[in-house]
């Protein structure tokens, strides 16, 4: 494996389900670490129920793998690779793994809806460069969300729905939590131009 002369850092780009991180993501031309890969499978135990029973809470932290998704960040800010693996929303399972090399990139972008839960240990690693939540209008998240998911075919119609319901009420207390844990809330122009600057600060980025 390669290594940087000093370690890359990491934009952990986060926001509701459907608020357009990987879209932006994308934008950037930074090589980007999709942390929704991290989720636990079907038949884990440990997998946290929704309220009524009905199934495991896909949208709650505890159905993320956090420890697997750090130390998969901090082996690319010191390695530039890690294997990463891939995961089948709709079967809730790992079909394998995939190697990803951000070359000798100093910055590098890791997105998901859990990516707040995992601030204060990429600070603690000296690893973060920023932390950043996209908002905008909850209705607005909900159409993009649930086109997308039917479109993918992540899970069944009226689940889908039932979820996008439920998340768009939820929508504001997200961006709260998200918020509360270090990541700066912001639409999309703003949050480019944070990345920018973390960008061509190299090391030094932009403090959270």
């Amino acid at each position: 494996m390669t290594s940087h002369s000093s370690p890359a850092r990491v934009i952990l780009l986060t926001g509701p389900s459907g608020s357009g991180k990987s879209s932006l993501a994308a934008r950037t031309g930074l090589p980007v670490l999709n942390l929704d890969d991290f989720y636990k499978e079907a038949d884990d135990p440990t997998l946290p129920p929704l309220p009524d029973g009905s199934g495991p809470d896909w949208d709650a932290p505890g159905s993320w793998d956090s420890h697997a998704a750090v130390d998969a960040i901090v082996e690319l800010c010191h390695t530039s690779r890690t294997a990463v693996p891939v995961y089948d929303i709709a079967t809730s399972s790992r079909k394998g793994e995939a190697a990803l090399d951000i070359g000798r990139t100093p910055l590098f972008i890791a997105e998901g809806i859990f990516a707040a839960d995992i601030i204060e240990h990429c600070r603690e690693l000296g690893v973060l460069a920023d932390a950043l939540c996209l908002r905008g209008r909850p209705s607005t998240t909900f159409r993009r969300r649930l086109l997308r998911d039917l479109r993918e075919g992540r899970k069944s119609a009226p689940y889908l729905i039932s979820r996008g319901l439920r998340l768009m009420r939820a929508e504001r207390g997200i961006v709260a939590r998200q918020t509360a844990l270090g990541a700066y809330a912001c639409g999309k122009d703003t949050a480019m131009g944070r990345i920018a600057a973390a960008a061509a600060g190299r090391r030094e980025g932009v403090r959270v």
